[in-house]
């Protein structure tokens, strides 16, 4: 009896094991399937979409062009959400940054966003676009190098050395007002107004004399210059910088305002030198930026920012 129970479980055992390995035979297989599906259908997106621009984009590199240029992606200078930047130079020798878009969801988008946006403008302001890469699967993004990195580095930072640079008579007056001009550009300067939706000290990248360029507009959106109101399926803008309208449409409708919101969150950080949500602050009035701001105004309490005034400024 007991050598019975003991040969039904171990069949029983068996069964089970097989079923399962089954399952995940054909789970596996589906999902290779959907992602091959999806990824063709991505390929022939920006495929048609290259086609429809004809030339008057940026120019096209193939991969392994990119790959010589990169010195095959071994000076790794940044990461963001939708892929590594590594720095390269032209084969006139002219200093860029590479971005390689990530197999993610949505990163045909961000291709798409960035190449019909910042491809088909110029200003002093917003960063180029040189050129691009789309091979396949493989899709790559190339901008004028930015050497200096981005405005978060310095407003952020804990080195006296490198906040140092933005405490020059007016340099961040500069910087702001650069930023101002590159927005206003994009709402009213293009033929087509440009919404760029994230706004952020993290995308605002300095050049040699720390004049500051607007980048990364994978999330941006197109809209004619009539047109007030945009509709969006989806916001995927940073937390911290989005406008109330973005996340709860009992705020108004979404519009080009929406990125002036976002500006003015990143002016209140510069000046402040402080993120616009600290948790590691103490007080917990104070962990939302603009709140302890209000907070100080209508109590008539003065303003104790983390930015220095130089002596030079104070004259």
């Amino acid at each position: 009896l007991i050598l019975g129970i003991c040969r039904y479980t171990y069949q029983t055992t068996s069964s089970v094991a097989v079923f399962v390995a089954l399952l995940l035979a054909v789970a596996t297989v589906l999902y290779l399937s959907l992602k091959t599906r999806y990824n063709a259908e991505i390929h022939l997106k920006v495929e048609m979409f290259l086609k429809t621009y004809g030339t008057s984009k940026p120019t096209r590199y193939t991969f392994s062009e990119v790959k010589k240029m990169a010195r095959r992606f071994k000076e790794k200078v940044g990461q963001g959400g939708f892929g590594s930047v590594y720095k390269d130079e032209l084969p006139n020798g002219v200093p860029v940054a590479v971005k390689m878009l990530e197999n993610s969801t949505g990163e045909g988008e961000v291709f798409i966003n960035e190449v019909a946006t910042i491809g088909l403008i110029y200003h002093a302001n917003i960063v180029r676009l040189l050129g691009f890469c789309s091979e396949g699967m493989r899709r790559a993004l190339i901008y004028e190098f930015m050497p200096n990195e981005s405005l978060e580095k310095y407003i952020f930072s804990d080195d006296s050395n490198i906040f140092q640079h933005l405490l020059v008579p007016n340099k961040l007056l500069d910087i702001a007002l650069g930023i101002a001009r590159g927005m206003e550009y994009l709402h009213q300067g293009c033929n087509q107004r440009i919404l760029h939706f994230d706004m952020m000290p993290h995308n605002i990248l300095l050049d040699y004399n720390f004049n500051p360029k607007i980048s990364d507009f994978g999330l941006a959106k197109l809209c004619t210059r009539d047109q007030s109101i945009v509709t969006l399926t989806a916001a995927r803008v940073t937390m911290g910088y989005i406008a109330p309208e973005l996340y709860s449409r009992s705020f108004g409708g979404v519009s080009y305002k929406s990125d002036v919101y976002s500006f003015g969150m990143l002016v209140i950080e510069m000046v402040s030198g402080r993120r616009n949500s600290d948790p590691s602050i103490e007080s917990q009035n104070d962990v939302y930026l603009p709140e302890w701001i209000y907070e100080k105004v209508i109590n008539d309490q003065e303003l104790v920012l983390t930015l220095e005034t130089t002596q030079e400024e104070k004259d």
